[in-house]
Parts: structure tokens; C-alpha cells; sequence
């Protein structure tokens, strides 16, 4: 999608470190545009049907190339839209000042940004009075059940494209207190067979590589949770020629990494064998003082999980005597030992901390199901029940058909008989 730009008719309302960088950042959104043929062919008919028209909506998500193409498309569809970070290191500047300057969409975010910024700016979404809030980690729509309940007559609904933001709006269903439909994106089989697995795979060790220019080959890396994400940092570092060991809590999973090959055990056990660990759990200080202190002299630590508290570093600060800056976005944490931890990209999402994030044509999935989810929400305006919806079926599956015909890839269809076959009981041995 090789996106066109608008010229604004007003000063857009924007908190973006530099709009001098909008020119750099127009020539990667078009790069990233090449790369999503679903989300081109998407914006096109938004173009012509106007599906979103008079829609407000606030996304948060990680402002990427990709993200922007997102962002575009809505507009395209007629939306008023506004974007904010998900995380304070994935914010690409010259990206941000792109879609203000070429787009006339409004943008707050910055690379780098403190939580009191963060915070502002999820507040400044809510301003927006959204209709539709796309949330990356639910913090946005965490905020307006806590503290903006009467802004709850606004809202069709939400869509969610993350594990951590799923079981929060889980928790929030059950409290009793999610009183609207929201779309779960992230289980969309378009999204977690090919974002969490292959995205995830490659940007997470592309993060850690571009943090320390390190040779995986013969390193031990400790990948802790073997879910989509897992699977795929798993799979991609021993590719590299690690050697991989997963720590889990479900059995399921345990076994499955067992029959893929994988060494399994606590990560207890696994401390003092690793080189480098990746958590990507969605949970809370899954390393911690324990491990640390069995952990060799120089391990590092990465986070590809949504939020910064996989890694329990606020226990790690207590323990250092010494926290150094080594290269960009590498901290060296010295214990009174001598012994030191490796800590990547500030404990945050090191694929986009260190790195770009998912490569274009895996996102292209992921934001045609966002783009789908939210015609789905307006289509639907109050015919579906508060509580967590799954991506129809027959979205999925039309996002896979236009990505395989965008690919040239033809498959089979299922002849008269075959079809009959299918639908009967009676046929067998």
C-alpha cells in the first residue's frame, strides 16, 4: 500500500518529538505499505464505502510504519481518529510526525516517554470521546471503566490484539464491570498463527541482535512461555543454532515443547544454564531475585511480553551496586558480587525497543483484522452483548483468501460431491 498523502486543511492537534521528521517517516510508511496488499485492498473499499463515517475513534497501539498504514485506512473509511502509544519505547518519532504532518491524523506519542506523559495521553484519547477504542493492552479501556464511567453511553465497543490486554478484559468480565462488546483480535487465526508466531519469532531476536550484535549459535537461551509468541522465539533461536530451553506452567504446552524437541524445566533450573532469556508470558516476574542470583556472570535478560514486569527490575535495582549503560539499549546491572546482568531494551518489548517490530506482511494480517473488527463493531451497534466476541469465522477466512490471491497462491475448493460427503451422516465403511 503505497499511501498517498493529505494535506491537512488545519493544524492537526499533535505531542511528537519533531515534525521535521515527517519526510523520513512518509518514505517508510510507503515502504511498510508495499508489504500489506490485504490492508491496500481493505482501505480501498473503505475508501469507497465509508463504512467508519462519523465514528470517533482513539487507538493505542505501537506507532510503527505498519501501525500508520493501519491508521490511514481508518481515516480512509471515514473515521476521526486518534493515535497514541501502547508503550513508551515503540514509538517510531519520524513515523508519529508522518501522520500529522502527510495524514492530518491526530498523533501523541513519543519514543522515550515517561508514565506521567503516558498517562496524559491515554487521557487525551478519552477526550476524544471515542465510539471505538482500539487497545493494545487495555490500559485504554481499563482507564475509562475506572475513571471515566460516564463516558461508558459513548462506546460500541473495543477490539484487543494482545494476550495481556485479553486477560485483562477477561478479569474485567467476570468483575462484572466490562458493560460493552469487545472483539478479540488477538485470537484471530490470521493474527496468532502468523503475528505471535513468526512476527514475534523474528523481531525478538532481530531486538536482541541489534541491542548487543551477539552470535546465538551455541548460546543457551531460556525462552519462558511456549505459547504462539513462544513457539515462535523458540523456533526462530534455535534456527539461529541455540540451544533452547523453555520454562512453563501448563503441562499442555510443556509436553508440546518436549515433542518439538526442546529441553523443558523450571526456571529455576534453568538460571544457571542460560545465556540469554526471553520472557513472552503475559505475566508477572516470571524471572526474579532467585533466578538472578544462580543466573552466570554476563546472562542477559529480554522481555517480549507486552509490559515491563516479566522481569521483576525493581528487585534487580535493589540487588545492583551499579547500573551502567553499555551500548544503546543494553544496561549493565553490577551485584556486590562482581557478577553482572545483562538487561535489554529497559525490560520493555525488545522487538520494538531495539528493533522495528514485526516485519509489514505478517502486521497486514493483523491490521486487516483490525480494520474488520471495527466494520464489524459499527455494523453490529447494539445487537452484540457485553463481553469478549471472536473474529468471525468468515473474516478470517477472507483475510487468508486475499493474502494467499496477493501472494499468487492458488488452493483447492471442495467439488459438489465432496461438499455432499461433508454434510452427510450416512455415507462410511
Amino acid at each position: 500500500m503505497v499511501s498517498s498523502p493529505i494535506k491537512p486543511e488545519a493544524p492537526v492537534r499533535h505531542d511528537v518529538k519533531d515534525l521535521s521528521l515527517a519526510p523520513l517517516g512518509q518514505q517508510r510508511i510507503q515502504w511498510a505499505g508495499r508489504e500489506m496488499p490485504v490492508l491496500r485492498q481493505i482501505r480501498d473499499r473503505f475508501e469507497k464505502e465509508k463504512p467508519l463515517a462519523g465514528i470517533r475513534l482513539a487507538a493505542c497501539c505501537h506507532v510503527t510504519t505498519e501501525t500508520a498504514n493501519l491508521a490511514i485506512a481508518l481515516k480512509a473509511g471515514g473515521a476521526d481518529a486518534v493515535l497514541i502509544a501502547s508503550n513508551p519505547l515503540s514509538t517510531q518519532d519520524d513515523v508519529a510526525a508522518s501522520l500529522v504532518v502527510n495524514y492530518g491524523i491526530p498523533v501523541f506519542a513519543q519514543k522515550g516517554e515517561d508514565t506521567a506523559t503516558y498517562r496524559r495521553h491515554v487521557n487525551i484519547a478519552l477526550d476524544h470521546r471515542p465510539n471505538i477504542i482500539i487497545d493494545d493492552g487495555c490500559d485504554v479501556v481499563a482507564t475509562l471503566v475506572k475513571e471515566r464511567q460516564h463516558q461508558l453511553s459513548d462506546i460500541i465497543g473495543t477490539t484487543e490484539e494482545t494476550t495481556t490486554g485479553i486477560v485483562r478484559l477477561k478479569a474485567m468480565f467476570r468483575d462484572g464491570v466490562l458493560t460493552f462488546p469487545a472483539i478479540n483480535v488477538n485470537d484471530a487465526d490470521t493474527k496468532h498463527f502468523f503475528d505471535n508466531r513468526y512476527g514475534t519469532g523474528q523481531s525478538t531476536l532481530d531486538g536482541i541482535i541489534r541491542a548487543t550484535n551477539i552470535l546465538l549459535a551455541g548460546k543457551t537461551v531460556v525462552v519462558a512461555g511456549y505459547g504462539w509468541c513462544g513457539k515462535g522465539t523458540a523456533l526462530r533461536a534455535r534456527g539461529m543454532g541455540a540451544n533452547v530451553i523453555v520454562t512453563e506452567i501448563d503441562p499442555v504446552r510443556a509436553i508440546e515443547a518436549v515433542m518439538d524437541g526442546f529441553r523443558v524445566m523450571p526456571m529455576l533450573e534453568a538460571a544457571p544454564l542460560g545465556d540469554i532469556f526471553i520472557t513472552v508470558t503475559g505475566n508477572k516476574h516470571v524471572i526474579r531475585a532467585e533466578h538472578f542470583a544462580v543466573m552466570k556472570d554476563g546472562a542477559m535478560v529480554a522481555n517480549s511480553g507486552h509490559f515491563d514486569i516479566e522481569i521483576d527490575l525493581a528487585t534487580l535495582k535493589t540487588l545492583a551496586k551499579e547500573v551502567r549503560v553499555v551500548r544503546n539499549f543494553t544496561e549493565e546491572y553490577i551485584l556486590p558480587s562482581g557478577k553482572s546482568i545483562i538487561v535489554l531494551g529497559e525490560g520493555r518489548l525488545i522487538n520494538l525497543a531495539a528493533a522495528e517490530g514485526h516485519p509489514a506482511s505478517v502486521m497486514d494480517m493483523s491490521f486487516a483484522n483490525q480494520a474488520l473488527a471495527c466494520e464489524y463493531l459499527v455494523k453490529n451497534k447494539g445487537q452484540l452483548a457485553a463481553g469478549i466476541h471472536p473474529i468471525p469465522a468468515a473474516v478470517d477466512q477472507e483475510i487468508a483468501r486475499l493474502k494467499l490471491q496477493a501472494m499468487g497462491i492458488a488452493i483447492d475448493s471442495l467439488t459438489p460431491e465432496q461438499v455432499e460427503y461433508m454434510n452427510s451422516w450416512t455415507s462410511g465403511t
